[in-house]
């Protein structure tokens, strides 16, 4: 991977609560994205007060090579995908089997404002979109 293309994504961002747009779930009160390096992978780290004021933790870890590799998601989630698409594009998405269950675009407006798209496949069929922007805060 001689390109790092995700390069401009390396940051801590913070959420503009202003700009969410949820079709499942309720928007965060507040929230902060954090991709960072480690070696070929990438670390995403995200936390968030929910409207209850509940804190909230998740973190991922993948190489962005656009490869399905195993995830321990338990029951949820055994593969994830991540691609570096463009300098302005990257993408993860999660999988159960072989059945996709989540992709999430990540798109970068200018260098310090970063859009978020989260579609997740309902085993009904339906695909709600949740729709974010985090402006940066520093590069990590």
């Amino acid at each position: 991977m001689s390109e790092k293309l995700y390069r401009r994504f390396i940051g801590h961002w913070e959420l503009d609560p202003a700009s969410c747009d949820y079709k499942q779930g309720d928007p965060p009160k507040t929230g902060t994205y954090v991709i960072r390096e480690d070696g070929d992978d990438l670390i995403f780290d995200m936390a968030w007060t929910d409207q209850a004021g509940t804190p909230h933790e998740a973190s991922f870890r993948g190489t962005p090579d656009g490869e399905a590799k195993p995830f321990n998601g338990g029951d949820l989630v055994d593969s994830l995908t991540i691609t570096a698409e463009s300098r302005s594009e990257l993408n993860s998405s999660a999988s159960m089997k072989g059945q996709p269950l989540m992709h999430a675009t990540r798109t970068l407006i200018d260098d310090d404002t970063m859009r978020i798209v989260q579609v997740v496949y309902l085993p009904d069929g339906s695909a709600p979109a949740n729709k974010s922007v985090y402006r940066r805060q520093s590069v990590a």
